[in-house]
């Protein structure tokens, strides 16, 4: 089955939150059509993609964007729009797996990405309100010392001094819920509308000269000095492909199918709740994520509707009723809100690696993949757009370091790989209810 139609009619956005926006969505751009020549073909009209896009363009490439359905109308315009800081994966973490060089690189580029997405998003062409603070909630009291003991190595290890422990009071008085035992504010992280966010973005890329087509779904990529990428009514040859598809890569890329697995995830808005109900819930218009190993993750929007995002599925269908199956993470949260009205939900479709860190290949001398960023994408997707402009232009350090991090294949092979993940995911979702 074919995740770009499994769900979704190609060509239109989601029945989403974000996509209901009055005036938001611009006329649909066309298909590419005919022989077409550039510099770099960027595949996925994503962050990635994106970024890619405008950020080659504004070094001088000749760069034409393909995307199979609508701008942003993957995961990059339907999640939860929190900007984490760092990567995925902790830094203590990430020492043991890379070393402390290395680590301390990766957070650095960590830290770059979300200064980059608010350098984007405060854009006159992009004009998106980011608001600071994100919440780790710990649902375990066992887990609040760690959260804690973390806090304190950022600050003395890496200098980064705006994640303030909380204690079981502390979070309460933040997050109206008994669910939570402790956690930590970051205030260098925050939140934003992804899909206004990614809709900018491909303004700003078309501005720099970035030649966008949508409807344009690439079925074939015939490698060479001169790659040539076919869809149902163009072929475009360029010098460069860089393939920013994450969990719609399908089987156009066959080599990082082994590392990257498509899994999609659920959100619901509630009715307006109005200022004072979004304070009562949470305090100064923070974004919250939780420790669970299937995350919940909540935040307000600029309307006051709760965004509530949880429950994963491994299939390729969504299931017939989403906000039934947000709804009870939701209200295990927040069982205040049993009486409040769903407005919208939905799913889509991100991609992830068994590392939880994106994965980056150079699948042949002119051919870059990026992906698998794990549900840590708005920031670190982002920077990647930039970091396959440098490559291109012949900077290939951190690319070169992403393209290193161990990748362990996820094992069964294309036909038992989704179940053993199944398997494997329903048991830590039953360890985070022990």
């Amino acid at each position: 089955m074919d995740l770009l139609t499994a769900n979704d009619t190609p060509g239109r956005y989601p029945d989403s939150f974000y996509a209901a926006k009055p005036g938001l969505i611009p006329p649909a751009r066309p298909p590419a059509e005919g022989e077409i020549r550039a510099d770099v073909a960027v595949v996925g009209g994503g962050f990635t993609g994106l970024s890619a896009a405008w950020h080659l363009a504004s070094r001088g490439y000749a760069v034409v964007l393909l995307e199979a359905s609508r701008v942003g109308s993957g995961a990059s315009g339907r999640n939860g729009g929190q900007v984490g800081t760092g990567q995925r994966v902790g830094q203590d973490e990430l020492e043991r797996m890379v070393g402390r060089d290395d680590a301390l690189a990766l957070w650095a580029m960590g830290r770059e990405a979300v200064r980059l997405v608010r350098e984007i998003a405060a854009d006159p062409k992009v004009g998106v309100p980011f608001h600071p603070g994100i919440v780790h909630a710990d649902h375990k009291r066992a887990h609040v010392r760690k959260t804690h003991a973390y806090a304190e190595k950022l600050a003395r290890d890496y200098g980064y001094e705006k994640v303030r422990p909380l204690s079981k009071g502390e979070i309460r008085e933040i997050v109206a819920s008994r669910d939570y035992h402790g956690g930590a504010l970051d205030e260098g992280a925050g939140h934003l509308d992804p899909l206004a966010y990614a809709l900018g973005l491909a303004r700003l890329a078309e501005a720099a000269g970035v030649r966008l087509f949508e409807t344009s779904r690439v079925t074939r990529v015939e490698r060479g000095a001169e790659v040539r990428l076919s869809t149902d009514r163009a072929v475009v040859r360029a010098d460069w492909v860089v393939a920013g598809c994450n969990g719609y890569l399908g089987g156009l890329i066959p080599e990082v199918g082994r590392y990257v697995m498509p899994i999609n995830n659920f959100v619901v808005a509630t009715e307006p709740l109005g200022p004072e109900g979004q304070e009562a819930l949470i305090a100064g218009n923070r974004a919250v994520a939780d420790s669970r190993f299937v995350v919940n993750y909540f935040r307000f929007s600029d309307d006051h509707r709760l965004l509530f995002g949880g429950g994963e599925t491994y299939g390729y269908r969504f299931p017939r009723d989403i906000a039934a199956l947000v709804r009870r993470p939701m209200l295990k949260v927040f069982p205040q809100l049993a009486g409040t009205r769903i407005d919208f939900a939905w799913g889509g479709t991100l991609a992830i690696t068994r590392t939880r860190m994106p994965h980056f290949a150079r699948v042949a001398p002119n051919v870059l993949s990026l992906s698998g960023y794990s549900g840590h994408g708005v920031g670190m997707a982002t920077l990647a757009g930039r970091i396959a402009a440098e490559t291109v232009a012949g900077q290939a350090e951190r690319f070169d370091l992403m393209a290193r991090l161990p990748a362990p294949r996820f094992p069964g092979g294309r036909a038992l790989r989704t179940p053993l993940l199944a398997l494997a995911m329903a048991w830590f979702a039953l360890r985070d209810r022990l």
